[in-house]
């Protein structure tokens, strides 16, 4: 997800009371799952902070029934698990088209950003090569506990070679998600269009669907949808609980 600014500040905070900022593997060798394995996350305190955060957000967009909304109110931020956070998720997208999805998470990630704060993003972060840098070496501690273990890689933006990558080595999300439609409407396609249209640094995010890395650009410009190699991928038909393996390309990236 985009709110970096905000995440940002929340992060920070947690780390100046001595809370725990990032969530661990607990695989034996502290690296993902192979393909076909799910990885095992010890997630502290702050990454279940953020997981209620996000899960609140998007609980008025899930259509859950009165019972279930009130149920959710009792729970605190820290009793969310990532498993919830993704079945928000899912209900999100339940009754709604492609841009409909993508435009509920535009609109979370709206509102837990302080007023003024896309304003503020282009004035301290210009498309820049040192912005573009300064943002993926952010991107790698601050969204761990989302997308797992990443690190800064160099890519070439426009001829120019530069540290603005970031490899997410298998994430998170599609992992527990298996969702193709997820991973574009609700992460991908979001995600890329509120750095590039709101914040005003360009982002491209290109995710590998065989083996659940991902590859984000800072200072790349996004393709067009109708473009996008992301977009014309078929259902994870072995882990998605929705997939239609008779459908060539998912069905959620056709609406």
């Amino acid at each position: 997800m985009a709110a970096i600014a905000s995440l940002q500040a929340i992060h920070l905070n947690f780390s100046r009371r001595g809370g725990i900022t990032r969530c661990g593997i607990a695989e034996p060798n502290g690296e993902p799952a192979p393909m076909g394995q799910k990885t095992r996350y010890d997630d502290g305190l702050a990454a279940r902070v953020f997981m209620g955060l996000f899960a609140r957000k998007m609980d008025k967009f899930g259509g859950v029934s009165t019972k279930k909304k009130n149920e959710s109110k009792e729970k605190g931020f820290w009793d969310y698990d990532y498993e919830s956070f993704v079945e928000v998720s899912k209900r999100v997208m339940q009754g709604r088209s492609r841009s409909q999805q993508q435009e509920a998470v535009r609109e979370v990630l709206l509102s837990m950003l302080p007023p003024g704060a896309p304003e503020q993003f282009r004035k301290l972060f210009p498309p820049t090569k040192w912005a573009a840098e300064f943002n993926a070496a952010l991107t790698v501690p601050f969204f761990h506990w989302l997308v797992g273990p990443s690190e800064v890689i160099e890519v070439e933006v426009n001829g120019v070679k530069q540290r603005s990558g970031v490899r997410i080595k298998k994430c998170r999300y599609l992992e527990n998600s298996g969702c193709v439609g997820m991973c574009v409407n609700m992460c991908k396609i979001p995600t890329q269009d509120f750095f590039t249209n709101e914040f005003g640094l360009p982002l491209t995010m290109n995710p590998n669907f065989e083996d659940m890395s991902c590859e984000m650009i800072y200072g790349q410009a996004p393709p067009a949808f109708e473009d996008d190699p992301a977009t014309k991928q078929p259902c994870l038909a072995d882990i998605c609980s929705m997939s239609n393996p008779s459908s060539p390309i998912c069905p959620k990236l056709q609406a």
